[in-house]
């Protein structure tokens, strides 16, 4: 379900959202104002739109975001071209004059969503894109928005619905949409993609994406996604946020949320998903109509996040997924002081030690052996055979248990008799050995103690109760 409302808002379980919140409070959009203090006012306290009246104040807002990527050195060395980036969205007006010329529109596979003759809005797909690609306008570009891979191509692949659009309810509850996400993946692949933005969440995973990721890594493509809004939300018994599908899918580049102080934003999702995280806050970037927006989400720092893998791509474009991943997050800046945790990963994007890390490691290969391979439209591991049903006797449970029961109170009582036999044998050997023969006890003279004697071979001595002499008949120690 498309995700619009403040975060940790209501979400229809297995249905696509996008993964930034909605305009005003949680999202996003809120066109730009004269000044930049106007326009992010607007997204603070005011549901309307506001209208931009210098696109040279979009750039300046931009900076706080170009300079924490470190993009001005970054693009010495790479702006992102020859590259593919899908955006697997709502739409992308590619009429924008900062994405003029970018953008090629891919399969809408949301059609039939909507009423006969509504034209799709576009917002939150255009919004995304300009991060990614935009190139500004104007002398030089000058002026508007300027994406992190400004020179890459957009490849528009409609798999959402914007909440405002008539359609909306029918997109999330109709089958025929079930698995459009997955099916985009495979077209972007199939179409020539290099890396698929997807700031779009979903609380349940299907095979048929499964399927679809493994699908695109086995090509070689880059894929990237937000990490989700639900960070105010835990889940029972672990802490943690909910997973988010695409993201949680093992790897898929799972992007996180800062707040302007590089910190993790309060509504991004915090789990062993998150790989790195971006900023996500007071992100200003283009909408249709020529117009500007601002606001938050990790859908604005997964897209970062893509911009920056295409610059990686564009400069070493053999480079597999895995290390693109790796490059991206060892080159990260302010990582957490165990080196990862679930807020922010391993740390913030940085697009010029990312790409410095990519020269090191590019040239690394990991071929898998013949053997190794595995079909990605085919589940993992063995198929499940039938579940065999056991019937259990309760009466005949009831009695083993009883026999097992009597039996294991036998046990106990010959122990105990075993340690009783053996306490009285331990305290005969310390009393000393008794000769054979009969034993009789002498009266006592004078109330004397009474003696015991034993007689062998017709003769008597005497028996000590303690450790006294013995004296044989004849004389001597017996």
């Amino acid at each position: 379900m498309l995700r619009r409302g403040a975060p940790g808002g209501a979400v229809a379980p297995g249905r696509t959202s996008t993964a930034a919140p909605g305009r005003t409070s949680t999202a996003a959009l809120g066109r730009a104002a004269p000044a930049v203090a106007a326009f992010l006012l607007a997204v603070a306290g005011t549901a309307g739109p506001v209208t931009a009246a210098r696109a040279d104040d979009v750039r300046t807002a931009q900076e706080p975001v170009l300079r924490t990527l470190d993009l001005p050195n970054a693009w010495r060395i790479s702006k992102g071209e020859n590259v593919t980036v899908a955006v697997l969205d709502s739409g992308v007006d590619a009429t924008h004059r900062d994405l003029a010329g970018s953008v090629v529109q891919g399969r809408d596979f949301a059609r039939g969503a909507n009423p006969p003759g509504v034209v799709p809005a576009r917002l939150h797909g255009t919004y995304m894109a300009s991060l990614i690609a935009g190139h500004g306008h104007g002398p030089g570009g000058a002026d508007g928005v300027v994406g992190v891979a400004p020179e890459a191509e957009v490849l528009s692949v409609r798999v959402i619905l914007e909440d405002e659009e008539p359609g909306f309810r029918r997109f999330n509850t109709a089958t025929r949409f079930e698995n459009v996400v997955a099916r985009g993946v495979r077209y972007a692949v199939d179409h020539g993609a290099d890396v698929i933005n997807m700031s779009i969440s979903k609380e349940l995973a299907t095979k048929e994406e499964r399927a679809a990721i493994r699908y695109a890594i086995s090509k070689g493509v880059v894929l990237v996604a937000a990490a989700g809004n639900d960070g105010a939300r835990k889940s029972a018994g672990t802490g943690y946020a909910p997973y988010s599908y695409p993201a949680a899918f093992p790897g898929v580049v799972s992007v996180a949320a800062t707040d302007r102080k590089l910190r993790r934003a309060s509504f991004s999702n915090r789990n062993p998903s998150v790989l790195l995280a971006a900023p996500g806050v007071d992100v200003l970037g283009a909408g249709p109509g020529d117009e500007y927006w601002v606001g938050r989400g990790t859908s604005q720092a997964a897209a970062l996040v893509s911009g920056v893998a295409a610059l990686i791509k564009a400069k070493y474009p053999r480079m597999s997924p895995a290390l693109v991943a790796q490059a991206l997050t060892a080159g990260a800046t302010r990582r957490p002081s165990g080196g990862y945790d679930t807020g922010l990963g391993f740390g913030v994007v940085n697009a010029s030690r990312a790409l410095a890390e990519a020269a090191r490691i590019h040239r690394h290969t990991l071929t898998a052996r013949a053997g190794a391979l595995q079909d990605p439209a085919s589940p993992v591991g063995r198929a499940a055979g039938p579940v065999q049903v056991v019937r259990r006797d309760r009466d005949m449970i009831n009695l083993y248990g009883g026999i097992a029961g009597a039996a294991g109170l036998g046990a106990v009582a010959s122990l105990a008799v075993l340690a009783v036999s053996a306490r009285a044998a331990r305290r005969r050997r310390a009393a000393g050995p008794i000769p054979d023969g009969p034993v009789t006890r002498t009266a006592p003279e004078n109330g004397g103690a009474v003696i015991r004697t034993a007689s062998e071979s017709g003769g008597t001595w005497p028996i000590p109760d303690s450790g006294d002499t013995r004296s044989a008949p004849g004389g001597g120690e017996a």
